[in-house]
């Protein structure tokens, strides 16, 4: 490629490559950190903490409820919007539009949360009871890494982050190979990183 162009092309990778790791500065951080503490998950004791409420649904609410569990049982459907917004007044839950477990006796809803577990039932009799399970902010950083239940935008910024580390990497490489006349130890030590990791696999992981 002629000087000039030459020139043009490797600013553009450049400025490709700050981009993409500015984008990814932080996130590759914790994503890294993340990698190591689940790693070594065994070794990192957590210390769930549980949390138990109890309510009763009122009166009104309860007829509603045994109404559309009988209509319902053995669906899973929201819960009527009257008995949501109660749900959401008594326990530390927000339970509009997520499907509850219905049966003849009662409504379940299961609440998965990052770093924890969380689940309310309403009976028909109108007894309503909610557990909250956290294991602590490393579980919730590991979740976080998985990707589990996160929800849409999380998972968005995942593959945002899965693109923006490609270009980094792409465009790192392509830099490499324009100074590796210059560098006569670029080739041998990508060779290395491309090699080590396939070794290791082939060898230990069983």
């Amino acid at each position: 490629m002629p000087g000039p162009r030459r020139a043009v092309y490797l600013k553009q990778l450049h400025q490709w490559h700050w981009i993409s790791s500015a984008i990814c500065l932080m996130a590759m951080l914790l994503f890294s950190f993340t990698g190591f503490t689940l790693n070594h998950a065994a070794e990192i004791e957590a210390k769930p903490e549980v949390t138990r409420l109890k309510a009763t649904l009122p009166a009104p609410l309860r007829a509603q409820l045994e109404k559309y569990a009988a209509e319902h049982a053995d669906a899973e459907v929201p819960l009527p919007s009257e008995v949501a917004d109660w749900a959401n007044a008594s326990f530390p839950v927000d339970v509009r539009g997520k499907r509850a477990e219905f049966s003849e006796e009662d409504a379940y809803i299961a609440l998965p949360r990052p770093g924890g577990d969380a689940w309310l039932r309403i009976a028909v009799d109108g007894g309503a009871e909610y557990e909250a399970t956290s294991r602590g902010w490393i579980s919730w950083l590991n979740d976080m890494h998985k990707g589990r239940n996160t929800g849409a935008v999380w998972s968005w910024f995942i593959d945002v982050f899965a693109i923006a580390c490609v270009v980094f990497c792409v465009t790192g490489f392509l830099i490499l190979k324009y100074h590796a006349a210059n560098r006569p130890s670029t080739w041998p030590v990508i060779g290395f990183g491309i090699v080590l990791p396939a070794v290791i696999a082939l060898l230990f992981v069983h």
